[in-house]
């Protein structure tokens, strides 16, 4: 008996082909992102500005209280940047170079978008640092979620 494959076959077998190969690329991304015996990882995502930062480091505290064990990331782009440079302060007149810092020295990793520096025309020597130079926030945001299996939070 021979098989003939008509065109309509043709194109449910490569459908199909490509369906498997997109489940298993999502399966290899996967991979390692839910280890029930390491630590949480969590990426907060900053936006707007200072007071959004100012909840968002009180979080980061929070957190690292009731899990010390925690791997947190935290990401500012667009005016969510503001509070990693130079001289920056909070509305009470704290610089807040003094709490990233301590924060930095219990595990907390805190990035700069480059596209704002960039489009703010802010040299990266004004980022304070504690902070690391990323090329995208939201980049940066997005591959710690979906990559490296960080949980998203934007406070």
């Amino acid at each position: 008996m021979t098989t003939t494959t008509t065109p309509r076959r043709k194109v449910l077998l490569a459908s199909a082909a490509v369906g498997a190969a997109t489940f298993s690329a999502a399966a290899k991304a996967a991979e390692g992102r839910a280890d029930k015996d390491g630590p949480v990882k969590v990426v907060y995502h900053i936006t707007q500005g200072i007071p959004q930062a100012t909840r968002c480091l009180g979080n980061v505290r929070n957190h690292l209280a009731a899990d010390p064990t925690a791997k947190i990331a935290v990401v500012g782009n667009g005016a969510g940047i503001d509070f990693m440079l130079n001289g920056a302060k909070d509305a009470k007149g704290a610089e807040f170079a003094g709490n990233i810092g301590d924060l930095a020295s219990k595990g907390v990793s805190f990035r700069v978008c480059n596209n704002t520096l960039q489009n703010r025309n802010i040299p990266k020597t004004d980022v304070i640092l504690d902070a690391v130079v990323v090329p995208s926030g939201v980049a940066e945001a997005a591959n710690l979620q979906y990559r490296e299996g960080y949980a998203y939070i934007c406070p």
